[in-house]
């Protein structure tokens, strides 16, 4: 009844931990797959609590990469959300190509996974719009569809995609395309 879940209510005031909210410790409470830092906690408003020691150690951390997943599937969506984050990666997820423009802005992200054909602004679109940025043009894009043509693919090209997944993937599938566009392998000595 408003009272924080989880606290040793026991201990004199004096001699319980000293609490803060943290932002860090809320998202690896929404991300299970992400080790435990601290003591969590939950209060009837829905805050997550964690120890103040932990939260400084937390923040010592390197940053998860980033991965925008923009698919108007809820499978897919979720399918790839899963995958990703079982290896530590953040994800983010859109509906269509004005959210994943949107949330390219607020997060700022390291990948991003786009589907072709959507409502409102499509794959292509998208994609186009993403590598004019000029912040984001170095943005690795990874174009998702369930065509596998040829024609499809070169379309995906000029529009500036980086990379053409085919729809079902596997989850080996999409991690092997992931990380070839987040650790590209060092170029072989080229010649002239």
């Amino acid at each position: 009844v408003g009272l924080p879940v989880g606290l040793p209510f026991s201990a004199p005031p004096a001699q319980r931990p000293r609490l803060e909210l943290s932002y860090r410790s809320y998202r690896s409470y929404r991300n299970p797959a992400a080790p435990p830092s601290g003591h969590l906690c939950g209060n009837s408003r829905g805050a997550i609590l964690t120890d103040a020691k932990a939260a400084s150690a937390a923040s010592t951390k390197p940053a998860a990469r980033r991965v925008l997943v923009v698919d108007d599937s809820e499978t897919i969506r979720r399918s790839a959300e899963i995958f990703l984050r079982l290896t530590g990666m953040e994800v983010i997820l859109a509906t269509d190509g004005f959210d994943g423009l949107s949330k390219i802005s607020d997060y700022n992200p390291d990948l991003i996974l786009v589907d072709i054909m959507m409502p409102k602004l499509d794959g292509y679109q998208m994609c186009q719009i993403v590598k004019q940025h000029p912040a984001h043009a170095k943005t690795p894009v990874i174009m998702l569809s369930s065509k596998d043509g040829v024609f499809d693919r070169a379309r995906g090209r000029i529009a500036g995609s980086d990379q053409y997944l085919t729809k079902p993937f596997t989850r080996d599938g999409l991690l092997a395309a992931v990380n070839a566009q987040l650790n590209p392998a060092p170029a072989a000595g080229k010649s002239s």
